[in-house]
């Protein structure tokens, strides 16, 4: 089953990409792995997904490890260019300050920086293990009280402010829209921060990730320019939350 759902995925996201006049290549399928056990994670391996997407800093750091114990040799990743251990880890959920010493030591993109504080403390946790953090900033485009995320209005502040921090490397933006039963409601907010990555870029600041979309409106966030995209449920199924 779960090849067949990551077989669908990236048809799914393919025939997204080309309807934006845009190459399949530039979007990265993310598989959301909370709550997945290690068995179904080495199942989407075989399936050939190789970018995990956890939401705690303490639930990956076990996952991680007993991966890293279960294969060896490192599997080969599909692509050129290649993946540290063949699978990369990124930490899609929010992060504590006091966390961050342990998500440098794991993963290979953090999506949810969204305060200098944060940031400062990431620089200096990847700096004593010599270590370029690569981050994606978090944006807050809705009013809810659940979202974590900076502000549209001090995006430009906080970025200047990373920028000045040798050991983050700063990828791109992430954002998370409300939850819409009709993803059409959601293209405004995945729209709008593809405007704001160009106004920044206008401003100098690079930032050619944007990491938006989940498993109910992935194809509308392509359309509207993700290069990264979030998926837990549509391949994995409905999980208890915990």
């Amino acid at each position: 089953m779960l090849i067949e759902n990551a077989s669908a995925i990236f048809k799914r996201i393919s025939h997204a990409a080309m309807r934006a006049g845009r190459s399949p290549d530039e979007v990265k399928l993310i598989a959301v792995t909370k709550t997945v056990g290690i068995e179904t994670i080495k199942e989407a391996i075989d399936a050939g997904l190789r970018i995990f997407g956890e939401n705690r800093v303490q639930e990956a750091q076990k996952k991680i490890s007993d991966l890293k114990f279960e294969i060896t040799p490192p599997i080969p990743p599909l692509e050129k260019g290649g993946m540290k251990g063949g699978v990369e880890w990124h930490l899609i959920g929010h992060l504590q300050k006091n966390k961050a010493k342990y998500a440098v030591q794991l993963f290979d993109l953090i999506h949810t920086v969204d305060s200098i504080e944060l940031a400062e403390e990431l620089n200096k946790q990847a700096e004593k293990i010599g270590k370029i953090q690569s981050i994606l900033v978090q944006v807050k485009l809705s009013e809810e009280e659940t979202k974590h995320g900076v502000s549209e209005d001090e995006l430009i502040l906080l970025l200047e402010e990373i920028k000045k921090l040798k050991n983050l490397k700063l990828e791109g933006l992430m954002t998370m829209p409300p939850f819409f039963d009709n993803p059409e409601e959601a293209r405004p907010y995945f729209r709008r921060l593809r405007k704001i990555r160009d106004n920044a870029k206008e401003k100098g600041f690079m930032l050619p990730e944007l990491s938006m979309g989940m498993s109910g409106d992935f194809e509308v966030a392509i359309e509207e320019g993700a290069t990264m995209v979030r998926i837990g449920t549509a391949l994995f199924g409905e999980r208890e939350n915990k």
